[in-house]
Formats: structure tokens, C-alpha cells, sequence
């Protein structure tokens, strides 16, 4: 497997890249709910709907003050090897035998000061707010072996009368470890709620993006007037 490499210069680099990205890319992070304080010991699993989802949990763990780590399929971080320095770690997704050493190397992250481990359990990008979700049963078993507490995010890409998209978050209620009912149940309670927004009513921006030409222009009529 591939272990995360976070820390360093190199590390120091990425997140300076990726939060340049991220602000040049959208109009900002919002989110709804409570964003509890780190670990040790806690398991976020989320709806895996676009290519920037890593982005976004960079960003997240930045203004939440986590110690991010993100299980992600072995091929796909060969590909993309610097996610390993914001956390990515890896597993083989079509070997049975794989999941021992992943799931032992999730369990010894969490055990470290405000540490946070991420699951994408669709395992693939699937349409936001396609229901019912189809989980794999990896996330169920990370979060048995490793007794943590587990909390579900719903994450949503989409424009609100603004030229730049802006990135929703839907914070869930915190449960023990279960089996996959209560991930399913968990999971698809955050991505319905998210599904229903139509403006940001309720949400607080925590990471601020790019503005568009029409707010640029109000913000100059401002200084004139």
C-alpha cells in the first residue's frame, strides 16, 4: 500500500497550491452544522461527486483545524502520487486480501492529536443526491476495528445567482460505530437535506474564494456612491 507523506516543504507547497486553486476556482466553503473540534479518533465518510472532493477536504481540515487523512484506491493515487502529501493513503479496492494493512494503518492514524480519516464509501463519483447511495462495506469495517466515533458530511457543487460556484457542506449528527444501516441512514439524511437548498440561508462561508465580475462591479459602484 501507500502510506500518506504529509509535512515537509513539499507538503507546505501543496497546501499553499491547493488553497490557491481552490479560492481561484470558486466563490468559497460554506457550511451547515457543527464542525467538531479533532480526534484522536474520529471517521468521516462523505458522497463522492466530483474530481475536486480532495480539494475541498484540504480546505475543510485548513478552517477546521483536523489532521486529515484520506483513504483513496490504489490506482488512482499512483496516478495522482502528490495527494499522498495532504493525506491520501491508499487501498487495493479489487483485492480481497487488501484492506488488512490499510485498515491497520487507519487505525494508528487515529490514535494522533486531531487526527481525522476521510471514506468516500460510493468508491466512485456517482451524481450528487442520486438516491439510495450504494455503500461498500469498507467504511462499516474501518469504523468496528478502529471504535471510533463517526460522523457523515454531504458535499454539493452548485451556483447560487453567482458567477462562480460555490461548495456546500452538510454536517451530520456524530454516531458510533454501527453496521451499514446506520451508515446508509447517516449518509443520505445529509445528502436529502443538501439536495433541498436553494440559497445559502443557514450556511457560514469558512473559506473565502474568487468574486465574480457582477459582485466586483457592486463592490466598485460601492466605493463610487
Amino acid at each position: 500500500m501507500i502510506h500518506a507523506a504529509k509535512g515537509g516543504p513539499l507538503g507546505w507547497a501543496w497546501d499553499r497550491y491547493i488553497g490557491w486553486k481552490f479560492r481561484s476556482a470558486f466563490r468559497g466553503l460554506w457550511v451547515r452544522g457543527a464542525l467538531p473540534p479533532g480526534g484522536p479518533g474520529r471517521l468521516v465518510y462523505l458522497n463522492h461527486s466530483n474530481w475536486w472532493d480532495g480539494f475541498v477536504l484540504n480546505q475543510l481540515c485548513q478552517t477546521a483545524g483536523w489532521d486529515g487523512y484520506c483513504l483513496m484506491d490504489e490506482e488512482n493515487l499512483r496516478r495522482y502520487r502528490f495527494l499522498t502529501r495532504i493525506g491520501a493513503f491508499s487501498i487495493r479496492r479489487k483485492d480481497a486480501t487488501s484492506p488488512v494493512a490499510p485498515l491497520r494503518y487507519a487505525k494508528e492514524l487515529l490514535r494522533k492529536p486531531r487526527a481525522v480519516v476521510f471514506v468516500f464509501p460510493e468508491g466512485e463519483h456517482r451524481p450528487f443526491g442520486v438516491l439510495p447511495l450504494r455503500l461498500e462495506r469498507g467504511v462499516e469495517l474501518l469504523a468496528r476495528v478502529s471504535k471510533v466515533e463517526c460522523l457523515p458530511i454531504a458535499v454539493r457543487y452548485g451556483f447560487f445567482e453567482h458567477e462562480r460556484p460555490d461548495v456546500l457542506l452538510e454536517v451530520g449528527t456524530p454516531h458510533p460505530p454501527g453496521d451499514m444501516s446506520v451508515f446508509q441512514e447517516g449518509l443520505e439524511t445529509v445528502v436529502r437535506r443538501l439536495a433541498a437548498v436553494t440559497s445559502m440561508e443557514g450556511f457560514t462561508r469558512r473559506v473565502s474564494g474568487a468574486r465574480g465580475v457582477a459582485e466586483r462591479w457592486d463592490a466598485a459602484r460601492g466605493l463610487a456612491s
